[in-house]
């Protein structure tokens, strides 16, 4: 009598997982069927889990005092954040992967090139979902540097959030007549001892990958797929025109920076001349603050520097996969964007286009102003280089350790 009821309790436990499994498939194929009225109808009460990169200020402060409240008290969600970017998100996805976990702790993710190539790969994100959302008619996704994320056509697996291009920085007080290519900053190097260095980052990365694009004749250079050979002549070229003038970086290019807030630290305490970011260089905030004096201004590389755009994606296991699109359809809402962009807050560029917004939010986006100190995209768009392939990052990342910092 026990072995028969111990037995009928499995078969019941059995029936319920599998019953909660395919209801779990089917309510994933009715959120990509769906109306958008249906899809938000039972959001509420729900909370998501965001990962994104929590380094600068502004950004935390858009995201806690704006955007937390503002879809609280509007949809009834609760927006949690957890601090993490491209390899921690891929190594979470990568290890409940591994662990057959069916639910993650994260339902969104701030994300762009590499990482959204290695979740592709991997089966880490859920969609296609961005032509579900009602404000995504306000992007437009025929724009090449939207469309395509490192060379990777986004396919509405993840949503434009802001974009943005790299620029140079430097106190024109101190240099007003800059490097801007590799030729003149070579003799810079020279002439202004340890007063450049290279940060071990993505945004050190990006630099090198403008380097390399020069190096290979053109800002086109480095379009189109992965090219191994072509990497590995302007890789070795690259990493020569580094090695022979690192006694002229800072600390004489025996260690190098890991962070941007380093480098932003180096630079306004005059340790170094030139820095470089994204953001058309991230100098309004620095000015406004008081950490870089109004001298400072971002200038365009010769040869071009990275223009991209970020993006939310949601995790293929993701529990609150409807909640999520709440959320990111807000984030890309006229008011929501217009907020990010105010050069007096996160000061970041829309990704939608004004031409299609109502006539309010342009009444909205006139009183924003513009930009007091940093330049804006427009001034440097005809320098504007599209993100090559995510490989090249990746390689360079793992050589720029070999070939530059160990040797």
């Amino acid at each position: 009598m026990f072995r028969l009821i111990k037995y009928k309790l499995i078969l019941l436990l059995i029936l319920i997982a599998i019953s909660c499994g395919s209801e779990n498939k089917k309510n994933e194929l009715n959120l990509k069927s769906a109306d958008w009225e249906t899809i938000t109808d039972s959001t509420a009460g729900k909370t998501v889990n965001f990962m994104m990169w929590q380094g600068s200020p502004v950004i935390n402060d858009y995201i806690n005092n704006y955007v937390i409240p503002t879809v609280k008290e509007r949809y009834g969600i609760t927006l949690q954040i957890s601090g993490g970017q491209g390899p921690e998100i891929v190594q979470l996805v990568m290890g409940e992967k591994q662990a057959d976990i069916k639910d993650s702790q994260v339902d969104m993710v701030w994300i762009n090139g590499e990482t959204f190539f290695q979740l592709r790969k991997l089966d880490g994100l859920w969609g296609p979902f961005v032509e579900k959302l009602p404000n995504s008619k306000f992007i437009d996704f025929e724009d090449p540097f939207i469309s395509t994320d490192f060379q990777q056509p986004i396919n509405y697996m993840e949503c434009p959030w802001s974009i943005s291009q790299f620029a140079m920085v430097t106190d024109t007080v101190q240099v007003p007549n800059p490097p801007r290519n590799l030729r003149d900053l070579e003799v810079f190097l020279k002439e202004n001892k340890e007063s450049f260095t290279i940060s071990n980052d993505f945004t050190g990365m990006t630099l090198l990958k403008a380097f390399m694009a020069e190096l290979g004749g053109g800002p086109s250079s480095l379009d189109g797929p992965f090219d191994q050979e072509k990497y590995d002549t302007l890789s070795t070229q690259l990493w020569e025109y580094i090695n022979r003038n690192k006694k002229y970086f800072w600390k004489k290019g025996e260690t190098f920076p890991k962070e941007q807030t380093k480098m932003k630290q180096l630079f306004a305490n005059g340790e170094i001349k030139i820095a470089y970011g994204y953001g058309e260089g991230g100098i309004e905030e620095n000015v406004r603050t008081g950490l870089f004096p109004k001298s400072v201004k971002g200038y365009a590389w010769d040869n071009g520097t990275i223009k991209n755009a970020n993006y939310l994606g949601i995790l293929q296991n993701a529990p609150q996969k409807a909640a999520a699109m709440q959320v990111i359809n807000f984030l890309i809402s006229p008011e929501a964007q217009l907020k990010k962009a105010d050069p007096a807050g996160m000061n970041s560029n829309m990704v939608l286009e004004l031409d299609r917004l109502p006539e309010e939010w342009l009444e909205v986006h006139a009183k924003n102003g513009k930009r007091k100190y940093g330049p804006s995209m427009q001034e440097l768009e005809d320098h504007a280089i599209a993100e090559p392939a995510p490989e090249y990052m990746i390689k360079l990342y793992e050589d720029f350790r070999t070939a530059v910092i160990e040797k």
